[in-house]
């Protein structure tokens, strides 16, 4: 079969315009973080929106390879969530759900229909974005469950803390409030993942 009379070019196109969607929903999330002044985390979430970067990007790149011209338009029509608002720790929450919905349900079904149609290195991509997606929806519940508990920068036993502007490192149950050698605020603190690994 060829891929630009498949079901699986739609699908490519969907998981693209998926993939540029979600990017531009997290640099939303990662400018709250840092308006908040949690520049850690925003640090953070800044990986994510590059993977999601890079997920698009290999998604456009089949697409390319689906035709040796210029395909000037691939009529879509699919959903997109647009639950996101502006409160930092329901957007994580938000964007967990989100990730997990493209891992369990949208993604399984695309890299079934790839390899249906004979397309075994799409079928590859979308399982490796899976494993990703899944990395990013346990990611996007912990920072969520930090937040909402307010153990981001408080934990049951002494941790080392490292400020990201100046490398200061101390251990303690709880991350300073001001950094005491360069004086940035708490979210300079590199933040401790608990579990996640």
């Amino acid at each position: 079969m060829e891929l630009k009379k498949s079901k699986t070019i739609i699908n490519l196109a969907k998981t693209f315009a998926g993939e540029c969607q979600a990017r531009t929903r997290y640099e939303f999330i990662e400018y709250g973080a840092r308006i908040q002044g949690y520049k850690a985390l925003a640090e953070i979430i800044d990986e994510v929106v590059f993977n999601e970067f890079n997920h698009a990007r290999m998604f456009y790149t089949f697409l390319q390879k689906a035709s040796k011209k210029e395909i000037a338009n691939i009529d879509i029509s699919t959903g997109y969530p647009f639950k996101e608002k502006w409160d930092l720790v329901d957007n994580l929450r938000l964007a967990a759900e989100d990730e997990g919905f493209e891992a369990e349900r949208i993604y399984p079904e695309y890299a079934k229909i790839a390899k249906e149609e004979g397309f075994p290195e799409i079928e590859k991509l979308y399982n490796n974005v899976i494993t990703v997606e899944t990395s990013h929806k346990r990611l996007f519940q912990e920072l969520y469950t930090q937040m909402k508990n307010g153990t981001l920068y408080k934990k049951s036993k002494p941790v080392k803390w490292k400020c990201a502007d100046c490398g200061y490192e101390s251990v303690s149950k709880e991350a300073w409030q001001e950094c005491p050698l360069c004086l940035a605020k708490q979210g300079a603190v590199l933040i401790k993942i608990d579990d996640f690994d």
